[in-house]
């Protein structure tokens, strides 16, 4: 078989028309007006009133809101979480849902707080975890129990991780039984995660030995008192 080549001429024809081709569709999208602004670019007030506002502007405006409601009266505050619950059922980007649980965790009224629960049930695991994250920081009996709720329950290895993660920063001894129950996971993660920790909730340091930690989580209490090498390893 013989191959056969174009003449230079009919390659340079080619070559020509691909990039007239590209050309001309490049002026298409730059200057059609009704093209959705992810395809043409921009964001101006007329896209958002055609379009809707975009994920990262709905963020912003959370960003902005909340400042408004930190400086206004409880009133207003109550007013803000409230609407913090409606969007959270309302909207559709776990991106933006993250943020709202965020939000809320800066407020203390019981919408805010029916959004942090909430989250933990999410799903979508992005928001699970950020929810996870929202209740060590807010702290308390109710985090331990529903974090240790979450680790039990959750699917996902990530969101299990996390919850773990948080009730050793938690600090809490009332994390130390669904802890000890971790140590008896099949999966290495999970145990190398329930010892670390308990290694914070205890201030004890029995190293990685998983065995160690499930004799000392039988008997939290009966334990040999702290030697000072391990006291002096605690601090590192």
């Amino acid at each position: 078989m013989i191959a056969l080549t174009p003449s230079p001429a009919i390659q340079t024809w080619t070559a020509c028309g691909r990039v007239a081709f590209m050309t001309a569709w490049l002026v298409v999208l730059s200057g059609c007006a009704t093209l959705p602004p992810w395809i043409r670019g921009g964001t101006s007030d007329a896209d958002r009133s055609k379009y809707g506002a975009t994920a990262d502007q709905r963020m912003n405006d959370l960003t902005e809101k909340a400042k408004a409601a930190k400086a206004g009266s409880s009133t207003l505050q109550t007013e803000f979480t409230r609407d913090l619950a409606r969007q959270v059922f309302e909207e559709h980007d776990p991106r933006v849902r993250c943020a709202i649980v965020r939000t809320a965790a800066g407020f203390d009224t019981p919408a805010a707080l029916s959004v942090c629960r909430g989250a933990l049930e999410d799903p979508d695991e992005r928001v699970r975890v950020t929810a996870c994250t929202v209740w060590r920081e807010r702290g308390g009996p109710e985090a331990v129990e529903l974090l240790a709720a979450r680790y039990s329950a959750d699917r996902e290895i990530d969101v299990r991780l996390r919850a773990l993660r948080e009730l050793g920063q938690l600090g809490d001894k009332g994390a130390i039984p669904v802890l000890a129950r971790a140590l008896e996971d099949p999966d290495p993660a999970v145990q190398y995660r329930a010892v670390v920790a308990l290694r914070r909730v205890s201030g004890r340091d029995l190293g990685d030995d998983v065995n160690a930690w499930r004799a000392w989580a039988a008997d939290p209490e009966g334990g040999p008192e702290w030697s000072i090498a391990e006291g002096f390893r605690s601090l590192f």
